[in-house]
């Protein structure tokens, strides 16, 4: 039977994963809900976040599996919500996704499981924490409870800055209700991992380890974003330091998730600090995300050599450990280009130019864009576009990613230019 797949999302990230499902002869047709400008060349989209909406769209559309691409709808349990209504889905239950959606919950799990990760203190009251905060040495991280869209953490310079933050956040004036609740960690030293298992509940196969650019300007300068960029695999992470991370950061995380009755099922990311302890490389855990990562889920799709299709039905289907993950032997490395204001404000709707470029160097990767009347695509969002560059080795990935996005062009269209700097030394 041919598969009609519903992807939940309107980013990057879903249209990467669409991407590469489209070129899958198992899959009939692709949904999107709600998709955006650029999924249209993909497949349908369906204006809808609403999850009756989504059911309704399901039944109509015979629709035989749904991917869910975001951590929002994770977090308000439409996994749950689909399971009851017998959809095949792929995307952990709301219960698990909490190690996402609440700070407090995911530092006090995984240090109950004795995982390595900062010293902490989480809670809503203010004196504790400014009490806290004191026993740190600056810098000092501040962070927001709940979903924050990849912004609701800062590093604060001082003890009376960070008290200031977590101020703000406990009034909610900073994040709403997200920051109505705050976690202290003291500020570890190191290089960052982006690292993903897949898991079925029990067993989980694990994917190269990527590395994010979070900082908006070139130097790792600026506010913080989304991510402004990827690349895998990096020669940061040997076989040795990501057998440390799957054994003492995944395996017992995923370990007491079961014992405490909400088994993940579905993509486990670990945000990965790695520093220099006893002349040795340990992993600590930074966070965990429940969902592929974006920017790094468009550096890692195109190098899948088992089927992205096949990895999630294993997964759902509890017989993940049958799978031998294989990946094809190139480096991908992705440069976002974002509109003027962000992360600031939104910026207004402007057209995008793209000329031809050779197809072999890549490809383009929509995330913020909608469509106009004419046709023309839009920028419209913040992070409006990845170019994703694909080569033998990493500084030819990144040369061609850089060759790709000098034929994009839009008004007040900004990127870096050092993605995967740490590796390649400028």
């Amino acid at each position: 039977m041919r598969e009609n797949i519903l992807i939940i999302g309107n980013g990057g990230r879903e249209y990467a994963m669409g991407l590469v499902l489209k070129d899958d002869k198992r899959v009939d047709r692709l949904y999107f809900a709600p998709g955006n400008g650029g999924t249209h060349a993909l497949g349908v989209n369906i204006p809808t976040t609403k999850h009756t909406d989504i059911l309704e769209s399901i039944q109509k559309h015979n629709i035989t599996l749904v991917i869910i691409g975001p951590e929002a709808p994770l977090s308000e349990g439409l996994s749950d919500f689909l399971t009851a209504h017998n959809v095949r889905v792929f995307g952990p239950s709301l219960a698990a996704s909490r190690l996402e959606s609440s700070k407090a919950y995911m530092k006090d799990l995984v240090s109950q499981a004795g995982i390595k990760t900062a010293k902490y203190m989480q809670s809503n009251d203010v004196n504790a924490l400014s009490e806290f905060i004191h026993t740190l040495t600056p810098p000092i991280v501040v962070k927001a409870d709940g979903l924050c869209a990849g912004k609701g953490v800062i590093i604060a310079q001082s003890h009376s800055e960070a008290i200031a933050h977590t101020k703000e956040m406990l009034s909610g004036e900073a994040f709403g209700d997200a920051g109505m609740r705050v976690v202290i960690e003291e500020f570890l030293d190191g290089y960052e991992l982006s690292v993903f298992a897949i898991s079925d509940g029990k067993d989980f196969i694990m994917l190269p380890a990527c590395q994010d650019h979070k900082r908006l300007l070139s130097g790792d300068n600026g506010p913080n974003t989304g991510g402004m960029g990827a690349y895998t695999p990096t020669p940061l992470c040997d076989k040795s330091l990501l057998e440390k991370i799957k054994k003492d950061i995944i395996a017992p995380t995923l370990d007491i998730m079961r014992k405490q009755g909400s088994p993940f099922v579905g993509v486990l990311f670990g945000g990965i600090m790695v520093c220099q302890r006893d002349n040795e490389l340990t992993p600590y855990l930074l966070e965990f995300n429940v969902r592929f990562g974006d920017p790094e889920c468009e550096v890692l799709m195109p190098l899948l050599e088992t089927p992205l299709l096949d990895i999630v039905t294993h997964a759902i289907d509890g017989k993940i450990a049958e799978l031998e993950c294989k990946m094809i032997e190139k480096y991908a490395v992705a440069v976002v280009a974002s509109s003027k204001d962000y992360p600031y404000k939104s910026s207004p709707a402007v057209p995008i130019a793209v000329k031809d470029f050779d197809k072999n160097l890549g490809h383009i990767v929509y995330a913020g864009v909608s469509k106009a009347e004419s046709g023309e695509i839009l920028a419209s969002g913040g992070r409006v576009l990845l170019a994703v560059g694909l080569a033998e080795s990493l500084e030819k990935a990144r040369d061609n990613a850089y060759e790709i996005m000098k034929h994009i062009s839009f008004k007040g269209m900004h990127f870096r230019d050092d993605i995967a700097f740490r590796a390649l030394g400028r």
